[in-house]
């Protein structure tokens, strides 16, 4: 018995065939196309959403801040701008609290404070309820303040770095995810501690 098959059995085999094929090239596709793609991979990272970021400087740091000023908008951030706007000198804490009040009141997302070692703007905006400030210097320093600690304010001394490290350690700090986990229990503590002293007012 000998199996013959018409042409139109044969257009219609080949047909079959093809579409067969072509569905699962476009299902292979779609499914590289989604391994390489952060938005099918994170639906909720459609698009960088605009957030705030409060920035200030006393007069130490004005030009720095201008720069990292103009890197924060092209990175698509909104700016508040807490000054200093001249070099005549002003005080580092009047700045670093007004950057810290407008993240502990969740005006702002982050902060960011400059001053000449960064080291005082760190000490005065960690007196602000509910801001954990981290003074950073490198890159390690910059990931470790957010990854172990969830820093909500940066500070810079503008006087101990140049600006293409000062741009990278603040890129690097924005991008970088709070690593959750026993971290979490650790920032908790420090929260626990503040709450402590602030409690009535105390």
């Amino acid at each position: 018995m000998s199996n013959k098959f018409s042409d139109q059995d044969i257009q219609e085999i080949v047909r079959k065939t093809v579409q067969q094929t072509l569905g699962m090239y476009l299902e292979s596709s779609n499914a590289v196309s989604e391994s390489i793609n952060p938005i099918a991979q994170n639906p909720d990272q459609k698009e960088h959403p605009k957030r705030t970021v409060a920035i200030g400087t006393d007069h130490g740091g004005v030009d720095l801040k201008a720069i990292l000023k103009q890197q924060l908008v092209g990175l698509g951030y909104e700016v508040i701008d807490c000054g200093t706007h001249s070099t005549d000198s002003v005080d580092y804490p009047d700045i670093a609290q007004q950057v810290a009040e407008l993240v502990a009141q969740g005006q702002a997302w982050r902060g960011v404070i400059i001053d000449g070692a960064g080291i005082g703007s760190c000490m005065a905006a960690n007196k602000v309820p509910g801001v954990r400030a981290a003074l950073c210097y490198d890159h390690a320093t910059a990931v470790n303040s957010r990854e172990h600690n969830n820093a909500n304010v940066l500070t810079l001394g503008a006087g101990l770095i140049g600006v293409n490290l000062a741009q990278q350690i603040l890129k690097t700090w924005l991008s970088t995810e709070f690593g959750g986990g026993r971290h979490a229990r650790r920032v908790d503590k420090i929260s626990a501690i503040e709450a402590s002293y602030t409690k009535d007012g105390k």
